[in-house]
């Protein structure tokens, strides 16, 4: 049996609008991180997705919901499942769009490309049921149609479900690689041998000329000595 609750961001969004849990709470229940819930609440992501009560879906009980809001450090345990669910099947074929839904496919491919950029060009594929070609003319702004798309959920435009979004954002989120932390970096050679221009030596004074000096004055003061 997984521990995930069955559509995670869905469920997530039914938390934060209908109960006051935490967002740490939350979080951990749909395995999601808690900035990621927070945005859900700020309206910032999910938008265009629809809760899923996970009381009626018998993963959580009103009981449970109650004593996490009463206690901030209680956490939500997944609740055993009444059915068994058959195992997904890795290898699919490409997925059929219907005829009427297949115009919006430009939209759910901006939406993804926005929302989830880590998502690779065979994994939109995947999920809207579209060719490389109009994925490229999209991230392109080369598409016939460009100055009229606008950003759409594929799964409230039916294109794909919750579930699959979901596993495919796990998926690229898993393989994406993790940026080294390089710290603070030394100054070029050239910089730190250089000499300051605070440092370099005083040219020193010119020597005194008497005879001048007493030169000088005879001629200001007209007389000679």
């Amino acid at each position: 049996m997984s521990n995930q609750p069955l559509m995670p961001k869905a469920t997530a969004v039914w938390l934060v609008e209908n109960t006051a849990l935490s967002f740490d709470q939350i979080a951990e229940f749909c395995k999601l991180h808690p900035l990621e819930v927070k945005a859900i609440a700020d309206g910032d992501s999910a938008q265009g997705i629809k809760g899923l009560d996970p009381i009626q879906t018998s993963q959580l009980s009103r009981a449970d919901i109650e004593a996490a809001e009463a206690d901030t450090n209680k956490r939500l345990k997944l609740a055993d499942a009444k059915v068994r669910l058959p195992a997904p099947k890795t290898k699919r074929g490409p997925r059929y769009t219907p005829v009427s839904r297949r115009q919006d496919r430009p939209n759910a491919i901006l939406w993804l490309v926005r929302s989830h950029p880590e998502l690779k060009d065979a994994q939109i594929m995947r999920l809207v049921g579209t060719t490389k070609s109009t994925i490229q003319a999209v991230k392109d702004r080369n598409h016939w149609n460009s100055t009229n798309l606008q950003p759409m959920d594929p799964v409230t435009l039916g294109l794909c479900t919750q579930l699959d979004l979901d596993l495919e954002v796990g998926k690229a989120a898993k393989e994406k690689p993790v940026q080294a932390d390089t710290g603070a970096t030394l100054l070029p050679a050239s910089e730190t041998t250089a000499a300051r221009e605070s440092d370099a030596p005083k040219k020193p004074l010119e020597e005194l000329n008497v005879d001048a000096v007493f030169a000088k004055l005879k001629q200001l003061g007209g007389k000679s000595e």
